[in-house]
C-alpha cells in the first residue's frame, strides 16, 4: 500500500475532524478521518489547505504523529502568532469541521519495519532519531510504528523539548527516549538538561562504530547544529537524513 501511495498521483482530499485537543501550552494534535486516504509509511507528511470565501489559499505542511497502524491521522500543530494556517488549525476547528489535504508525501525521510525485515543487513543497523521540538511528529510515529509491528530493528530518541509542560507524544515515548530540557528544568528531573551538543550526541546515540541510520527533524538551526556535530563525531553523511522546519516554524 505504502508503494502505491508513493506513485499515485496525488490529489485533495476532504478530511473530517475528529479531535482538536491541546497536546502542551503551543501544540495541538488533530484528529482527522480521511476518506479515500491511501495509507502511508512513517515519517511521511501531508499539505493542508485553507480556502478563504474571496478563494484566497495557504497551504502548510505538518508530519503525520500517527503510524501506519492508526485509521485516522493525527497532526502535530504549533500555534505561531501572525501564522496564517496554525491559528486557524488549533483555534477554529472542531469535530466535524472539514480541511483539505494530499499526501502522503516524501520517500526518503521514512523507516519501514517490514522494509528492514527484507533487507536482513539494513535491518542490523540500529536507527537514531533526533528530534527538537515539534520535530518530534514523525519520530512518534516511527516509534508508534516500532512498538506495533514488534521490530527487532534497535531504535532510540533522542528529543529536545523547551520544557517539561512541551513534552510531545508522551504516550509513545518509553525507555528508548531520552529528553532533554532546554528552560525550566524542575526538581527532580531524571532526563538531560541544555541544548543537544556533541557531548550529549557522544552518550546518548549510538556511536558511529555501529553504523546507525540517523533521522533529524527540527528548526533549521537545530537540525544544520546536530548534523554538524554529528559529522564531526565521526558519522557518514550518507547516513543522516535531514527535515527542516522553516524559520516561521512551520515545515518548509
Amino acid at each position: 500500500m505504502a508503494g502505491t501511495a508513493l506513485q499515485r498521483r496525488l490529489t485533495w482530499l476532504t478530511a473530517q475532524v475528529r479531535d482538536n485537543r491541546s497536546e502542551s501550552p503551543s501544540v495541538h494534535r488533530l484528529v482527522l478521518d480521511v476518506p479515500g486516504w491511501p495509507g502511508h509509511r512513517a515519517g511521511q507528511h501531508v499539505v493542508v489547505r485553507l480556502t478563504a470565501e474571496d478563494g484566497y489559499t495557504a497551504q502548510r505542511s505538518y508530519s503525520l504523529a500517527s503510524p501506519p497502524e492508526e485509521p485516522d491521522l493525527h497532526l502535530l500543530v504549533a500555534r505561531l502568532d501572525g501564522g496564517e494556517v496554525s491559528p486557524y488549525l488549533t483555534d477554529e476547528l472542531r469535530a466535524d469541521d472539514q480541511v483539505e489535504l494530499r499526501g502522503p508525501i516524501g520517500g526518503f525521510f521514512v523507516w519501514s519495519a517490514a522494509a528492514d525485515r527484507r533487507d536482513a543487513q539494513e535491518g542490523r543497523r540500529p536507527v537514531q532519531l533526533v528530534a527538537g521540538g515539534s520535530g518530534v511528529a514523525p519520530f512518534a510515529a516511527m516509534l508508534d510504528h516500532h512498538r506495533r509491528t514488534g521490530s527487532p530493528t534497535r531504535l532510540r530518541l533522542l528529543y529536545s523539548a523547551s520544557t517539561q509542560e512541551e513534552i510531545l507524544a508522551r504516550d509513545v515515548l518509553g525507555p528508548e527516549t531520552t529528553v532533554t530540557l532546554t528552560r525550566g528544568v524542575p526538581a527532580g528531573w531524571s532526563g538531560e538538561a541544555g541544548r543537544i551538543d556533541a557531548d550529549m550526541l557522544r552518550r546518548r546515540t549510538f556511536p558511529p562504530d555501529e553504523d546507525p541510520r540517523i533521522f533529524v527533524c527540527g528548526a533549521t538551526m537545530f537540525a544544520e547544529a546536530v548534523s554538524s556535530s554529528l559529522l564531526d563525531l565521526g558519522h557518514s553523511p550518507s547516513s543522516i537524513r535531514i527535515e527542516r522546519y522553516g524559520s516561521s516554524g512551520e515545515p518548509s
